[in-house]
């Protein structure tokens, strides 16, 4: 056996660990649906450097990892979709035949190549109707899974996966929607420190199920200031409204005047009065209510 020998699970496993390392360094981007479409949400201070772009007409792609890396990937799949819509229908290009030109083309990489490539890639179609949307994730050795309604990747995915489960619910809005990745992008910042998200830290874009041929569109400027507007507002209701019981159950209850005692007997109907059978007021109601004069 010659000097220097690997095995190749070995190898496998430190190529998995250096690629888990190296995607585990960026920041997370999260993917869910809404009742208009597809959200996609992904921390980016820079303007020209897309971590979210479009494939298709209805077909949407989002990476973390190395931009040099997932570029290359994002423009090979441009080109599959282009040349399979030219050769047979633009119909026959749809999310789960990119998703698996990705994960032959990764596999492949993760296989022979010395070093991996440090991406994680979604890919998402927006249909015609809720149940035809389509989101996968690829990871970096060509594993490909059907994610239902959300998925969270890249950077800390456990935490923000777990915050966006406690916040998704299907049929949610799009400020509704972009509360709870905004909310779950927050549940794991970056070095370990909150700070408030601005419109310029962020890269924001849609998949529109209304319109009919480009479904995606970017989210900027006054519309993306709206809709963090709207997402802060949502997240202090909830944070005031628990402030005010407090402070209200913190004093002593106030007494309650007692009662007037009645002329009445404790027992039988107010022979007076003429809602016998309503069962209200009376004292033979039982619920301890003085009877009302006639």
């Amino acid at each position: 056996m010659p000097f220097g020998y690997v095995s190749p699970a070995q190898a496998m496993r430190d190529k998995a660990e250096y690629a888990r390392q190296g995607i585990a360094r960026g920041r997370s981007c999260v993917t869910l649906q809404y009742d208009g479409g597809i959200l996609m949400m992904a921390p980016n201070p820079s303007s020209a450097l897309h971590k979210i772009s479009e494939i298709y007409d209805r077909i949407a792609f989002a990476a973390v990892g190395r931009y040099n890396e997932y570029e290359n990937l994002r423009k090979a799949g441009i080109t599959y979709a282009d040349i399979t819509g030219y050769q047979f229908d633009r119909h026959d290009v749809t999310a789960r035949g990119i998703a698996n030109y990705y994960a032959q083309n990764l596999g492949t990489i993760f296989t022979e190549n010395l070093k991996p490539w440090e991406v994680e890639i979604v890919v998402a179609e927006v249909g015609q109707r809720a149940e035809d949307d389509q989101i996968y994730r690829i990871t970096f050795d060509g594993s490909v899974t059907d994610e239902p309604g959300y998925v969270a990747f890249g950077g800390q995915a456990d935490q923000v996966s777990a915050a966006l489960k406690e916040r998704y619910s299907a049929g949610m809005s799009l400020a509704e929607a972009f509360a709870a990745a905004l909310a779950a992008l927050s549940a794991a910042p970056a070095n370990g420190e909150r700070s408030e998200v601005t419109a310029t830290q962020l890269e924001v874009a849609i998949l529109d199920r209304a319109r009919e041929h480009r479904a995606f569109r970017r989210v900027r400027a006054a519309r993306l200031e709206e809709l963090l507007s709207q997402a802060r507002a949502a997240e202090s209701k909830p944070a005031e409204a628990s402030g005010a019981g407090e402070s209200e159950g913190a004093g002593q209850a106030p007494e309650t005047p007692a009662a007037p005692a009645s002329p009445e007997p404790p027992t039988g109907p107010d022979a007076r009065r003429m809602d016998r059978g309503s069962g209200t007021g009376g004292a033979g109601s039982g619920d301890g209510t003085p009877p009302s004069p006639v």
